[in-house]
């Protein structure tokens, strides 16, 4: 490492800190992915009550009763959310691994060049 040049160091470093941002990316989808199919579990089950059933939702530290048709609704909407915002990590995801792929190929052409200049001294 000590006979890299700054340059090269430099480009390690910033190689370092896209993989973790691509990392911290692929976690929060995963984050979101669990609460999806829980939401989707709730809306599926929700639908298999009768109208007249007494639910509630959880609000902070309380349950709350609500409507069937609300608590449906609200499900719904909470689904449509998830669902844009894993497309949306998901394009990130992609552009990161991109520029990942990217950073990694100047990085394996940079230590070629240093190879050869090592050899040549």
């Amino acid at each position: 490492m000590d006979k890299l040049s700054p340059q090269l160091r430099h480009q390690l470093a910033q190689f370092q800190q896209a993989q973790q941002q691509a990392q911290i990316l692929m976690n929060q989808r995963q984050q979101l992915e669990l609460l999806l199919r829980e939401t989707e579990r709730a809306h599926e089950e929700l639908a298999k009550l009768p109208e007249d059933t007494v639910v509630y939702k959880s609000v902070g530290t309380i349950l709350v009763k609500v409507n069937k048709a609300e608590l449906q609704k609200s499900l719904a909407e909470q689904k449509e959310t998830l669902d844009l915002r894993i497309k949306t990590l998901e394009r990130q995801s992609e552009r990161a691994i991109q520029r990942l792929r990217e950073m990694q190929a100047k990085i394996d052409e940079a230590l070629k060049g240093q190879g050869s200049e090592g050899l040549a001294s």
